[in-house]
């Protein structure tokens, strides 16, 4: 199945090492989609993170990834931004023992599809979230994520 039409920015605003290169984002956003979009992921230190996070969220800790939804922004076509913060995404993958590329191919493939409206809070949606994360990594031969081998 050919992944919808898309445009994508790709914004490295931290100072980390070993970031995704755009060509990678790109990769795991076009596995992700299932609409046509207009995305931006912008990759962040833990001061943006957290700031974004007070700002739009109300809540004072650093995450791993925020997405903003916008809807439809033309007929037919969705817009969003997913954030990723670098400093927590390396500190996960240490801490879970997962390399870093995957841990930021899981990210970015968790936020597109949040601007999609797939949701985690209830337990059924976050059943049909993760599966649908299993399945797109597992086209990039990493393991579920939310197994441990």
């Amino acid at each position: 199945m050919a992944a919808p039409e898309f445009s994508l920015s790709v914004q490295f605003a931290s100072e980390a090492n070993n970031l995704p290169s755009r060509a990678q984002v790109r990769r795991w956003v076009a596995a992700a989609l299932e609409h046509p979009a207009e995305v931006t992921v912008r990759i962040v230190d833990a001061d943006e993170a957290q700031a974004l996070n007070q700002d739009y969220r109300d809540k004072g800790y650093v995450p791993n990834v925020l997405t903003f939804e916008y809807g439809e922004i033309t007929p037919g076509v969705l817009g969003g931004d997913v954030v990723i913060c670098a400093p927590v995404v390396e500190r996960e993958a240490r801490e879970q023992g997962k390399s870093l590329p995957n841990h930021y191919a899981h990210m970015v493939i968790h936020g597109v599809l949040h601007l999609q409206g797939y949701d985690h809070i209830e337990s059924a949606e976050a059943e049909a979230m993760e599966s649908r994360e299993a399945a797109i990594l597992k086209r990039f031969h990493i393991p579920n994520p939310y197994f441990s081998s």
